[in-house]
């Protein structure tokens, strides 16, 4: 398989940052966090539920983010490129007054076969939403076998390189996806058509967007979605906290 929405909030690398340096506290959000998230992809981000979903649930399981609700402006298939185009988007972001928007690429499905579109999008969306006063965050998928142009080290070095230039945070969830099979190689994270998750997969990538949203380790939250049990997301809040520290050291 080859996978491989206002409050003010401080910048959540400083966020990330601060958590590592407190032992036993990273699980305790801090002050001034975001409310308002708003989830712009493809079916990636509305499979299962929507991501939106998963990601609110498990924030509610949090005193401090109990407030926290979510939105999506998803369409299946789409690139950036097609979001970009589409006027409902742009009147989403406008009127929902979002603190944290979450932008999703679709990699494979660009027929340049080169990531310099992703680029381009990811700039003209970051300005878009800091016009707006929101934050920007990345969400890394994963490649997949009917597009298999591109590899997970070039998706996410491609993240990371717009991540920095564009000082965004990005959730690695294509990493987190790799370690959780590496860890238990019988653990799918997509399903059957090789391409969109498990609901296992959707709710490794619920925690690593959490962790990277909000800045705080999501061991130990009690939300399990109907298919995941307890031993289950107990594995899968780890393998998103490790990823994350992982990625933010290098």
């Amino acid at each position: 398989m080859n996978v491989v929405r206002g409050a003010r909030w401080l910048p959540i690398f400083l966020l990330a940052l601060a958590c590592q340096a407190a032992p036993g506290a990273e699980n305790q959000p801090t002050t001034n966090m975001p409310h308002r998230l708003l989830f712009i992809g493809n079916s990636f981000t509305c499979f299962n539920g929507g991501l939106e979903h998963h990601v609110q649930q498990l924030a509610r399981k949090s005193p401090a983010l109990q407030s926290v609700v979510a939105d999506r402006a998803t369409k299946g298939g789409a690139t950036l490129q097609n979001l970009q185009g589409l006027p409902w988007v742009h009147d989403k972001l406008k009127e929902g007054h979002f603190d944290v928007v979450v932008l999703q690429e679709a990699i494979p499905e660009l027929t340049e076969h080169t990531v310099e579109p992703f680029y381009h999008q990811a700039r003209l969306f970051h300005a878009e939403i800091n016009s707006l006063g929101g934050k920007t965050v990345l969400f890394m998928a994963w490649p997949y076998e009917r597009l298999n142009w591109v590899s997970l080290e070039t998706i996410a070095e491609a993240h990371k390189t717009i991540g920095r230039e564009l000082g965004i945070p990005v959730a690695p969830v294509g990493l987190a996806f790799r370690n959780a099979l590496r860890a238990r190689p019988a653990f799918a994270m997509l399903g059957p058509d090789h391409e969109h998750e498990t609901i296992h997969g959707s709710y490794l990538a619920a925690a690593v967007l959490y962790a990277t949203i909000f800045g705080v380790n999501p061991e130990g939250l009690t939300y399990s979605p109907e298919g995941v049990s307890v031993e289950e997301s107990t594995f899968l809040q780890a393998i998103a906290w490790k990823t994350i520290q992982d990625w933010n050291r290098n």
